[in-house]
Parts: structure tokens; sequence; C-alpha cells
């Protein structure tokens, strides 16, 4: 867990059992009063009620290849998250629980789904999408690079580095769009928050691989305040 000022940032994995253990402990360890989460108004709604999007809903907000897109990404989560036991998005939904239950403020810090996918489509080489398909289908023969892996458990800050550096180097527009472009927009989210909440704790839950260069970007916010 990182502190920048007021605000404390947990890395979490969304399919990881071990996550749901530490977002339980850095509540009542920490007491916040307001926890933001890596979700957006959508993901939110999705995850606090039964009534689920239906196909065409989903399709008329982020389009048919969006919709692709989206649903891929969901069911590769889907089918890690089988392995361990744990519905993505888990720790997420306890969190939720926790700070309805303890009356705490509930803020959403991600970018809006349709935008990133919008963006996404648009930015994707060929040579990425030929890359993951390659990478993905060899995954599924082989358990070498699935050793590396304790689904159960939150990635080391080493593990997380060398995949974001793999990440970089093999899919530029995905990394782009889909980390980059996403800390600067939470950590933007989690300034905002600091201003209106100075005095008081705020819990940010996010992927482990954010957590780090959110914390460069929220100094890098105040550098710029003070030039």
């Amino acid at each position: 867990m990182a502190r920048y000022r007021n605000i404390l940032i947990l890395g979490t994995s969304h399919i990881a059992k071990e996550s749901i253990e530490r977002v339980k402990e850095a509540i009542e360890k920490t007491q916040p009063e307001v926890i933001a989460l890596e979700l957006d108004e959508g993901r939110l709604r999705s995850l606090t009620t039964k009534k689920k999007a239906s196909k065409k809903e989903i399709i008329k907000v982020l389009g048919i290849k969006g919709f692709l897109f989206n649903s891929i990404g969901a069911g590769i989560e889907q089918y890690l998250g089988k392995k361990t036991g744990i519905i993505p998005g888990t720790e997420m939904k306890t969190a939720i629980e926790i700070a309805k239950e303890k009356n705490i403020k509930i803020a959403v810090i991600d970018q809006p789904i349709q935008i990133t996918i919008r963006k996404l489509v648009s930015s994707i080489t060929r040579k990425e999408i030929k890359t993951f398909i390659k990478e993905f289908l060899s995954s599924l023969i082989s358990t070498k690079k699935q050793e590396k892996f304790d689904l159960n458990k939150i990635p080391s800050q080493r593990l997380i580095k060398e995949l974001i550096k793999e990440t970089k180097e093999k899919y530029p527009s995905i990394y782009k769009v889909l980390v980059q472009e996403r800390n600067v927009y939470m950590a933007k989210k989690l300034n905002k928050l600091r201003e209106t909440y100075p005095k008081q704790q705020i819990l940010a839950i996010v992927g482990a691989g954010h957590e780090k260069d959110i914390i460069g970007e929220l100094k890098s916010i105040e550098k710029q305040k003070q030039v």
C-alpha cells in the first residue's frame, strides 16, 4: 500500500483471493472517510445490481467492435477467475459492501469504459492483434508462462514491472490506452478528491499495475501547480 498526502492506494488483483482479505484489512486499519474505486458509474451499477445489461444495450454503448474487444477481455478475466474460484471484481464489491455498512463515502475514479474501449478500437494495430492472438493461444497450450503466476495472490512489484515492460514493447497502443492514459485520469480524479476532502483519509483501491504510476502522476500534478 502506497501513500500520497491523505491518499492511500491499495493495489489488488481482480481475481485473487488475497485481494479480498487485503481490502478488508486496509479498510479496518486505515478507517477511511472516502473509498475511491477503479470503476466508472456503469461498472459500479453492474456490481451492485442484479439486473445485467443486454448484448443489445452494450453494443449500443460500445459499438460492435467495442463489444467484441470488451467481450474478449471479460472472457479472459472470467476464465482466470474460474481457476481461483473468484468472480472478477469481488474485491471491489467487498469494498462497496463494507463502505455501505460503515457509511463511508464511495467515489469512482476510472475513465468511463465506453471512452476507453473507443480509444482502444481506434488505436490498436493489426500487428498487436496478431501478437495477442498468437500469445493467448500459446498460453493455453504451454504452462511455462503460467508458472510465473500464483493467481490467488497479488503480483509482486518485480513481476508487475516485468509485465508492464513487456506490454509496452509488444502492445504499445494497448499500454497507452489501458494503462498510461487511465493512470493519468485516475490521478486527476484522486487529486480532485484530495482537494474536496483535504483532511479526510482517502483509500483508493486499484489494480496493482496502476498503484506506483498513479502516485507518480499525483506528484506530477502537484509540481505543475507549483510552477
